[in-house]
């Protein structure tokens, strides 16, 4: 093993380095730089502080401060250079305001899979953060959003936890977030702490004990998850004014046919919809745009190809490519011989 050692190392210096005639103890180094390689990614980087023993900060990349997985139980001392802290996979309790408070170049946050717990988080602890652009907090045991968190975030995760209120301040400001996780709480209403979110493009609040559909939706929504709630009834075009919507998922609610006003559905730009597992006894008229319907394990008793076409010629057709009809009151035998013209473009049609 000692012999391949002695070839690996031959091969990667030069042979005046190699020698053993050499005292420079360092010329090895001089060797390396002269490859290409910089000598202060090879040592350890100090500055701001050293890296916490529990942790790993890589000479390669002295930014970026691993302590995931650790068994950690208390936060550890952060340097001040660090842009990126995984904290994943712990079992830290307590977030103080002094934790973080020198450590405000952090751009990443990663503190999911944790037993933090909403009073045990400082009410300034990330406020110094100013440059923060995703916080991961989702599997922990909050009630609540953490209060003064950076309006830089674009990226806020804070699903399976127990939160079951959101203030309007909670959110505000926060004109850089596009991705907001709320899935898995006890969300029972959300009242107006979506306004203001001009850059949202992803809300998911499903798995949580919504009523209605959440007020002040971002215009620029593009994908909007609201499954596995308690959700009976749709507002009066409340699609009109999203021109950038393509995913909508709202299966596992208790919709009705009268809950869902005329063509609530039949906008243009929807490429998703999930209807699945609610009370409708109809197909709702849908947009010839739509390419995904999810409509399985509902009460729908007829096939009623209107709901897909209007008009059917050589240029009108529906551009849908997947329809889930099964575990309804119809059966193959339900779908008019015509549909072959109108559904021209689906792969799947389950009924």
């Amino acid at each position: 093993m000692r012999g391949v050692c002695v070839f690996l190392l031959a091969c990667i210096m030069p042979l005046s380095v190699a020698m053993p005639d050499r005292q420079d103890p360092f010329l090895w180094l001089s060797a390396l730089h002269g490859r290409g390689y910089n000598e202060g990614s090879l040592l350890a980087d100090t500055t701001g502080g050293e890296c916490p023993d529990e942790c790993d900060c890589p000479p390669s990349f002295p930014i970026a401060m691993y302590c995931d997985g650790r068994g950690l139980t208390a936060m550890p001392t952060v340097p001040s250079r660090m842009k990126y802290l995984y904290l994943q996979h712990n079992a830290i309790t307590a977030l103080p305001d002094s934790t973080l408070a020198n450590s405000t170049n952090l751009v990443w946050v990663m503190l999911h899979h944790n037993a933090l717990s909403t009073d045990k988080i400082g009410k300034r602890a990330f406020a110094k953060l100013q440059g923060l652009e995703r916080l991961y907090l989702q599997h922990n045991n909050l009630t609540g959003v953490p209060p003064n968190l950076p309006r830089s975030l674009r990226d806020l995760r804070l699903n399976n936890n127990n939160i079951n209120k959101i203030t309007p301040e909670a959110l505000g400001g926060m004109d850089n977030l596009t991705i907001l996780y709320l899935h898995d709480n006890a969300l029972t209403e959300m009242g107006t702490s979506l306004k203001g979110l001009n850059s949202l493009t992803l809300l998911d609040v499903s798995g949580n004990k919504l009523k209605k559909v959440p007020d002040s939706l971002p215009e620029h929504i593009h994908q909007l998850y609201l499954e596995s709630n308690a959700i009976s009834a749709v507002p009066e075009g409340f699609l009109s004014k999203f021109s950038q919507l393509q995913y909508i998922r709202m299966g596992h609610n208790q919709l009705t046919d009268k809950g869902i006003p005329p063509n609530t559905f039949n906008v243009t730009g929807l490429v998703e919809l999930d209807l699945s597992f609610n009370q409708l006894e109809r197909i709702p008229p849908v947009s010839q745009t739509l390419e995904h319907l999810y409509l399985q394990a509902n009460h729908i008793k007829e096939f009623t190809l209107g709901s897909f076409c209007s008009v059917v010629d050589v240029i009108n057709f529906s551009k849908l490519r997947t329809v889930r009809l099964d575990g309804n009151e119809i059966s193959t035998g339900d779908v008019p011989s015509d549909s072959v013209l109108c559904l021209r473009m689906a792969n799947t049609i389950e009924v």
